[in-house]
Formats: C-alpha cells, structure tokens, sequence
C-alpha cells in the first residue's frame, strides 16, 4: 500500500469567502482525526484571495475515498454549495520520479 497526496481547491463566490473559510476550518481537526490521514493543511491563496488549498496525505487511497464520504466532508459540502464560484476540484497526485 502506497501513500495517496492530493490537493483540493476551492473558489469562493464574491462575497462568500468569510462562509467558505469558517466552513473549511471546521473540517481541519476532524479530517485530522479520521484513520488514516497522515497530514491535512488548509490554506489561502496569496495571489487569488477567497480561493482555498487543502495539501493532504493519506495512508491509502482507500482512506481518501472514506474521508470525502465523512459526515463532517458531507455537511460541509452541501452548507457550502450555494457559496461556490465553481466545483471544487480534487487533483490525487501522481509522483514523478526523477
């Protein structure tokens, strides 16, 4: 079993980057808490304000399925709809070895 990164980013609507902010830093400790996840950092872009990065490595990608299926992810989700400029998007990420 092989460790899974992926990065999630998340565009706030005009207006709506207070709501998308105070909604992802409540998922922050319990995605931290849940089996499997090895790190999980949430930040905001310098350069695109209101647009959001979630870094997060997990143990498989098992857990990373399992944790976007969460209660907590689930509610975020649905509270967040109608605050989103665009999906969010979800990039697993692929190594490239060198």
């Amino acid at each position: 079993m092989s460790e899974t990164h992926a990065v999630a980013v998340i565009t706030a609507r005009a207006g709506s980057a207070d709501d998308v902010r105070a909604a992802l830093e409540s998922l922050v400790p319990p995605t931290r808490a849940e089996d499997g996840c090895l790190d999980y950092q949430l930040y905001e872009s310098g350069a695109a304000p209101g647009t959001f990065i979630s870094v997060e490595r997990w143990r498989a990608q098992a857990d990373l399925d399992a944790h976007l299926g969460t209660d907590h992810v689930q509610a975020a989700v649905a509270q967040l709809a109608e605050h989103l400029a665009v999906a969010p998007g979800i990039h697993p990420l692929v190594p490239i070895e060198v």
